[in-house]
């Protein structure tokens, strides 16, 4: 596969489509069971709690994953990104209710590199808190 971007269709300040993702307690015991990370701060209320956080929270990694596919979806390869990079800043806060949780998603092109790469900007936000600081792609386009 290859990007279906083409360098020279975009500038720095180009906006990528933002995208709101979903986060459930079914969701989080799901990723636990992909990921083999069964720490009870992803699933145990009454855990998390003792432990100084207000609720169950999302995988770091999780977070981290469906931030990407803002990236992923515009390129239409997920192949195409070469570097991303996050620093976690706010736990994503997952409800045991019929909501759950919304990771919203937001990017645009940072700035243009060489030999047809673009570094593209992320933000992250869950209850209006940004939850990811940081988050850089860089992405090979066509």
């Amino acid at each position: 596969m290859t990007a279906k971007i083409s360098y020279d269709d975009v500038e720095v300040g180009t906006e990528l489509p933002a995208q709101s993702f979903p986060v459930t307690r079914a969701t989080l015991v799901r990723y636990a069971g992909a990921s083999g990370d069964f720490n009870p701060i992803h699933w145990n209320e009454k855990f998390a709690v003792e432990v100084g956080l207000p609720d169950v929270i999302a995988h770091g990694m999780f977070t981290m994953a469906e931030a990407i596919r803002v990236v992923t979806d515009w390129t239409g390869d997920p192949g195409a990104v070469v570097e991303y990079g996050v620093r976690f800043t706010r736990p994503v806060v997952v409800p045991n209710d019929d909501k759950g949780a919304v990771i919203e998603v937001a990017a645009k092109v940072g700035a243009k590199l060489d030999d047809g790469r673009v570094r593209v900007d992320l933000v992250a936000t869950s209850e209006g808190q940004k939850v990811l600081g940081m988050s850089r792609a860089v992405v090979q386009l066509a």
